[in-house]
């Protein structure tokens, strides 16, 4: 079907919708023969943006979630690097769960445990950790932009095939009622 062009979209993984603005040249071509066929087409079409956008919304809360994790801990280590030259203990607070918390004195430290996700902690220096930790969150920040922009144009998509069916839906109304003209004419709400 021509609405299924392979171009893709500047994110480069999304096929562009292609907007049908001739109804009736577009039904003419021969693959196009059938209007069930076409909505068909059309509504699968629908349904992979709805799921590529599902999948992106997800995505973006999962970073929006993630990116002030990760400000928090380069926050930490920045902190405990100004502390680190004082021979003073520094006084804090761990979190052991949501409302739970200890009291600690930590001393000064050249090294930090950072988690790294799936059970998962490695020790690092603290230069190595910051280094870590600010490029975790410029590529965070890099991805959420990147899915902004994504989100947006599947959006567009949407509304577009939305819109392809809507008419071609439309084009076979007027199309059943020319060839039957004695039939009543469609109530629309």
């Amino acid at each position: 079907m021509a609405s299924e062009e392979k171009s893709v979209s500047v994110q480069g993984q999304i096929p562009r919708a292609i907007f049908v603005e001739d109804v009736e040249s577009f039904m003419k071509k021969p693959e196009n023969s059938d209007a069930r066929a076409v909505l068909k087409t059309l509504d699968e079409q629908h349904n992979k943006y709805k799921f590529m956008d599902y999948n992106l919304a997800t995505k973006r809360a999962r970073l929006l979630n993630q990116i002030p994790d990760i400000k928090s801990s380069l926050d930490i280590v920045t902190h405990m690097k100004s502390k680190k030259a004082g021979a003073k203990p520094l006084s804090t607070q761990f979190r052991l769960s949501d409302n739970l918390y200890v009291k600690a004195k930590v001393p000064p430290t050249e090294k930090v445990c950072l988690w790294l996700g799936a059970n998962v902690m490695l020790e690092y220096t603290l230069e190595a950790a910051d280094e870590l930790l600010q490029k975790n969150l410029t590529a965070a920040a890099e991805s959420l932009e990147q899915v902004e922009e994504d989100l947006s144009f599947i959006r567009d998509q949407t509304t577009t095939v939305e819109v392809n069916m809507a008419r071609v839906y439309n084009w076979d109304v007027k199309r059943k009622q020319a060839l039957n003209p004695t039939a009543p004419a469609a109530v629309t709400s």
